[in-house]
């Protein structure tokens, strides 16, 4: 946290300071009410008593304002600091490998975005001043008091035992609870996120009543959770609360017998008292603030459970720039290996394969034949196991990550859409492209459809898009794709939505755009064969075929078996 707290460090050093002068104007006034008691009241002096009374009017009204000073500070540098951590998270995240993202929750990752990066900027705005307020607070009134009555300090000073004995118990039953409570909200959002996103499907089968007891039942484990952790912290401050009222009563009887002994006077006394009162503040607070800071550090731990997740691809130390423009298209694949790591089974065994540039090659194959994890591999979403693939000559992991994925554009049959309008969709890719490279992309598409929107190209479309149709999506993907005008262009069956009239009709919109792009292309039905100069079939994690399709259906029989295969056999 500390590179966070860095570029902020002169207006918390403000804060402190302001945090200094409010402590040190509060804890002058009960003094100043004692000396009034001996003094100007004790001897009947109104000019005495009237000049204490301004001057404990003047340390209120500064203490008031230095509060009111304080409290912007402390709240617009807290907000900064979340935004900053926030930045930077989500930055990370997207630098993270499609791997994890498949391994994460969305709701877990969305918890640490929003309610722990919430928890760590409450702390900062109260938890930690707070503290430092605390612990300033009792060192300063622990001098007072020993200044005026030590026999009477140390009773107080006494009851520091109890109350460190309850904080150790605190501390070891709070923070699991907490980090208990905070990992079920993730589970809590991820059951949300996941009834919202699959809506449709739940509604179609009638499966509401069912999610809704799953979604419940998340909930209520969330709710005993809290209480629990509740039950913790009302139990400890209630802790506090006792011993730190008992020494009051405690130092009140011994402190009038004091009095009235003569070894003490009563304005001293009631200075004592009022500055233990004092006191009773910031140890009643202590309670809130151990419950607070360790809640901002299991926070911080579930934060940095993702920060201190390396990206499992990024750029070599020598990567270099790569412009479209310098970039030919000659794709080949060489002894090219894969395994998820969470899998020994390798997908992928050694795949050769050569694409020339301005070269259509379909890749067919049978379910689990390794596809679109091969087609997943030129942008690099995900890095071989062994062997190489070269863009030109290059080992793509030379070359940058963002001038890669500029030159290699890939279009999945999930269309993925955008809360935003579509043109912002389209232009996603290519944020520079013009009226006319939307234009071509929808027509090329076949997704005219746009212009009869209720604002056109500037309709906004629902969350993933689901306010349009499947095939709609779909065409809308396809076109985004087509805008970057790429070098490389992976298509991983983007037609399947669609109806055959539409999809021959992109298709041959598609033939004349892949004219000098290179191009992958899965196929799992014979009519998008059309589209490849070659075909490669992919058998068992290896190119067991390669050549044009009517040569592969006079010698490859696993060729036509794949091609003759019903729909849901072949799709991946």
């Amino acid at each position: 946290m500390k590179k966070y707290l860095y570029p902020y460090r002169y207006r918390l050093a403000v804060l402190w300071s302001m945090v200094l002068l409010n402590i040190v104007s509060g804890l002058a006034i009960p003094p100043l009410v004692g000396r009034a008691i001996d003094g100007p009241i004790h001897d009947g002096d109104m000019a005495g008593l009237v000049a204490i009374v301004g001057v404990i009017a003047v340390l209120g009204a500064a203490d008031a304002l230095l509060q009111l000073a304080r409290r912007y500070f402390q709240t617009t540098t807290a907000m900064a600091i979340e935004k900053d951590i926030r930045g930077a998270l989500y930055e990370h995240l997207q630098v993270l490998h499609t791997g994890f993202h498949d391994r994460w929750q969305t709701g877990q990752l969305l918890a640490r975005v929003t309610s722990d990066l919430g928890m760590i900027r409450r702390f900062f705005a109260g938890g930690l001043v707070f503290a430092i307020t605390s612990i300033g607070m009792i060192l300063i009134i622990m001098g007072q008091l020993l200044f005026i009555e030590w026999r009477l300090a140390l009773i107080v000073a006494a009851s520091a035992v109890p109350l460190f004995l309850i904080g150790r118990k605190f501390f070891r039953e709070y923070l699991p609870a907490a980090r208990s409570e905070q990992d079920q909200s993730g589970e809590v959002s991820s059951a949300a996120e996941e009834a919202a996103l699959g809506i449709r499907a739940i509604k179609a089968l009638g499966r509401g009543p069912l999610m809704a007891a799953r979604f419940e039942k998340e909930a209520a484990e969330l709710r005993s959770r809290s209480i629990f952790k509740s039950l913790i912290a009302s139990r400890s401050w209630s802790g506090y609360d006792a011993i730190a009222t008992s020494a009051v009563g405690a130092v009140l009887v011994f402190g009038s017998t004091m009095v009235a002994g003569g070894t003490l006077s009563v304005g001293d006394l009631t200075a004592f008292i009022m500055l233990q009162l004092a006191l009773l503040w910031p140890i009643e607070a202590t309670g809130w603030v151990m419950a607070h800071g360790n809640e901002a550090m299991t926070a911080a731990d579930r934060v940095y459970e993702v920060f201190d997740t390396e990206p499992a691809i990024k750029d070599r130390p020598n990567a270099r720039a790569v412009e479209r423009s310098e970039v030919r298209g000659e794709l080949v694949f060489e002894g090219v290996r894969f395994a998820f790591e969470d899998d020994s089974r390798e997908i992928l065994r050694g795949v050769d394969l050569r694409v020339e540039p301005g070269e259509t090659v379909a890749i067919a194959g049978k379910t689990g034949s390794g596809k679109t994890t091969l087609v997943s591999l030129p942008s690099r979403l995900h890095d071989p196991t062994g062997g190489r693939i070269l863009l030109d000559g290059t080992d793509i992991r030379d070359l940058r990550l963002e001038n890669l994925r500029s030159v290699v554009t890939t279009a999945f049959e999930e269309a993925t859409l955008f809360s935003m309008s579509v043109r912002e969709n389209l232009a996603l890719g290519r944020p520079d492209a013009d009226e006319r490279d939307l234009e071509e992309a929808v027509r090329v598409a076949q997704a005219e459809f746009v212009y009869d929107l209720p604002y056109g190209l500037d309709t906004r479309i629902g969350e993933q898009g689901l306010s349009l149709s499947g095939g709609q999506r779909q065409r809308l993907a396809l076109a985004r794709a087509v805008v970057v005008r790429p070098a490389v262009l992976v298509l991983d069956d983007p037609l399947s939505a669609l109806d055959v009239h539409t999809e021959e009709l992109v298709e041959r919109a598609l033939a004349q755009v892949l004219r000098g792009t290179t191009a992958l292309v899965v196929v799992h039905r014979p009519s998008t064969v059309a589209l490849a100069d070659k075909v490669a079939l992919l058998h068992e994690g290896r190119i067991a075929a390669f050549g044009a399709h009517s040569e592969l259906m006079a010698s490859s029989p696993e060729y036509v078996d794949v091609l003759s295969a019903e729909p849901e056999e072949v799709a991946a």
